[in-house]
């Protein structure tokens, strides 16, 4: 994530980033980023007075449920002062304001991630035609992955699928670059976590 946006966000904008530590992506260690590593972090990117502070991990914004990632983000607001962004809340605006209908998801994850990210999707009346995961647990690993291989997983599982939007999850994968590969396979639009999380940063 922290490529992303400091490639891609205004020159005059400074990008400063307090780390969660999170070695395997499961539901189990998410849980402990949340409860344990999550206050120093917020605590942290706190004594630099930001504008805005964007809680960066898709998965763990929706494993609670959408309304423990409002609270999350309520809170967030109130600990820094700034304007506080969710990616997953960010994911499902940016999927809105494209009008999409049936959307597939694509992710690293394993099973037990892929879930709570149906759920969020849904919750909030975006319709989920399926959900296909790379299976990864190794956080360093999701972050290893190449785009072509990224853009190959989602011509393998959506071509022909009937969506008119892929979101590919995931703060920590490159899905970012493989934007345009993917867009172009398919023909339809691609949201990912990062793009949707410099769309909301990027709000007036």
């Amino acid at each position: 994530m922290e490529a992303d946006l400091y490639r891609r966000l205004p020159a005059t904008a400074t990008l400063h980033t307090a780390r969660m530590r999170l070695v395997e992506a499961t539901p189990a260690e998410e849980a402990a980023m949340l409860d344990d590593h999550l206050p120093v972090a917020i605590g942290d990117v706190a004594t630099i007075v930001p504008d805005v502070v964007v809680f960066g991990c898709t998965s763990a914004g929706a494993l609670r449920g959408n309304a423990y990632e409002a609270a999350l983000v309520e809170r967030i607001g109130a600990e820094t002062g700034a304007r506080a962004v969710s990616v997953a809340a960010a994911v499902r605006a940016a999927i809105r304001r494209r009008g999409a209908r049936r959307v597939g998801v694509l992710t690293p994850y394993v099973a037990g991630l892929n879930g709570p990210i149906r759920a969020s999707l849904e919750d909030d009346g975006i319709a989920v035609a399926a959900v296909h995961g790379l299976g990864i647990g190794p956080n360093l690993e999701i972050g290893a992955v190449e785009p072509e291989r990224i853009a190959a997983h989602a011509r393998e599982r959506f071509a022909g699928a009937g969506i008119d939007l892929l979101f590919a999850s995931c703060t920590n994968l490159r899905a970012l670059d493989a934007r345009e590969a993917i867009e172009r396979d398919l023909g339809v639009p691609v949201v990912t976590s990062n793009l949707a999380a410099l769309e909301a940063i990027l709000v007036a």
